[in-house]
């Protein structure tokens, strides 16, 4: 819950800095400017700074962006994802109290089925978000209601499934204006993993945790969880199945993003590379469905390492050796996109960014609608340079920035 929400950008902006300590001469020095821009931008004198700017800001007050971002007038809403027309209905499933009744539970293997048809809509379908809004409901539901009518082992087979179903939630709740409801998901799916008492829907629910508390700025919470979740698992993976080699290599990665996101360049890369050699120990093609971890992601995740670190040329680097097309799920494809773009915007490459954009549009335009960053983006392209302004407003008009 944002508890400075009548302040201006600036106000914000110092409220937050003094709480971190710094003067402005400090601050000014971690993002590369002077005590006196930054004296200009508390009192309101200067516009808020653009998107890479703003990242920089919140890395050395180490908040989010969004605690910074959230007061910039009618934009903060046009950047924020909008409500999906599903979001109603998926959060009256999550809400609603189960009770056990006369009615028997589905069979566990048919829960199983329904929940792989998910995932693989979740991967293949461009209007993804929108396919999982009219699936999720009744499998809420039902995963609810089996762990409820199940005793004994097929009990904790249900809480397993439940879990999953609740991280599948959670990938459609992202993004939306829906903060309570996110932290619920991922709360009660972290319970039912852990009462399911299998490693793999924990690894899971800790993954899909360490993402919320990273999102919220909290990335010292982000790590602590990934560590603990590795460290109770790491055994368990010596004679593991593949997908919880899987699970441990995602859960790696997730280190490696959240010290990026902190700046800590070298642990980051350290996480990363120890991703990459349990992706080197999977099977060619293998591709664990929850977290897109593979080897062919390793390279995306790459890109993503680079731009947090805010390393741009590195990121255009990274993202030139892979193939993007090599990702077979089409929103992960068009994620991976879209910090590839980040990487062009921050070289003030608005060709290559636009370009690019419009490749994750193409890939899978509900992803780009929901996407902060590529929303964002999109809006200060509307400024930019004259020659690529129409091709930004085709753009914003297709992702629903604009009419």
């Amino acid at each position: 819950m944002d508890s400075l929400p009548e302040l201006t950008f600036g106000q914000r902006l110092k409220v937050y800095r003094e709480r971190s300590g710094k003067t402005r001469a400090v601050l000014g020095g971690l993002v590369g400017r002077s005590a006196e821009w930054v004296k200009a931008v508390e009192t309101d004198r200067i516009l808020p700074p653009r998107l890479p700017m703003l990242d920089r800001i919140a890395r050395a007050l180490k908040v989010d962006v969004s605690a910074l971002a959230v007061e910039l007038g009618d934009r903060s809403a046009v950047v924020n994802g909008p409500e999906h027309p599903a979001l109603a209905s998926v959060r009256d499933a999550v809400n609603r109290v189960a009770f056990a009744g006369d009615v028997p539970a589905e069979s566990l293997s048919r829960l199983r089925e329904r929940l792989a048809v998910a995932w693989r809509a979740r991967h293949q379908a461009s209007d993804h978000r929108t396919v999982l809004g009219g699936l999720l409901p009744g499998l809420l539901r039902d995963t609810q209601h089996a762990v409820l009518v199940y005793e004994g082992d097929e009990r904790r087979q249900a809480q397993a499934l439940l879990a999953e179903t609740l991280g599948l939630a959670q990938m459609f709740i992202a993004y939306q204006p829906a903060a309570e409801l996110l932290w619920r998901v991922a709360d009660r799916a972290m319970v039912a993993a852990q009462e399911s008492g299998d490693p793999e829907p924990l690894a899971g629910a800790g993954w899909f945790l360490c993402q919320v508390h990273r999102d919220a700025g909290d990335w010292d919470t982000a790590m602590a969880v990934t560590l603990d979740v590795l460290s109770a698992l790491e055994s368990a993976t010596v004679d593991g199945s593949t997908n919880l080699l899987a699970l441990w290599g995602a859960l790696n990665f997730e280190a490696a993003y959240t010290a990026a996101r902190a700046g800590e360049e070298g642990r980051a890369w350290r996480y990363w590379d120890r991703a990459d050699r349990v992706a080197q120990r999977l099977p060619q093609g293998f591709y664990q469905p929850q977290t897109s971890f593979s080897r062919v992601i390793m390279g995306a995740h790459a890109v993503t390492v680079a731009v947090e670190l805010q390393k741009s040329g590195e990121a255009v680097r990274q993202a030139r050796r892979h193939d993007a097309a090599a990702i077979p799920s089409r929103p992960r494809r068009a994620r991976h996109l879209i910090e590839v773009a980040r990487a062009h915007y921050g070289k003030d490459d608005t060709e290559a960014t636009v370009a690019t954009l419009r490749q994750a549009y193409e890939s899978a335009p509900e992803t780009i609608r929901y996407n902060g960053y590529a929303r964002q983006i999109t809006l200060d392209l509307l400024d930019g340079p004259r020659a690529t302004r129409d091709d930004a407003r085709d753009l914003a008009v297709r992702v629903g920035l604009v009419s």
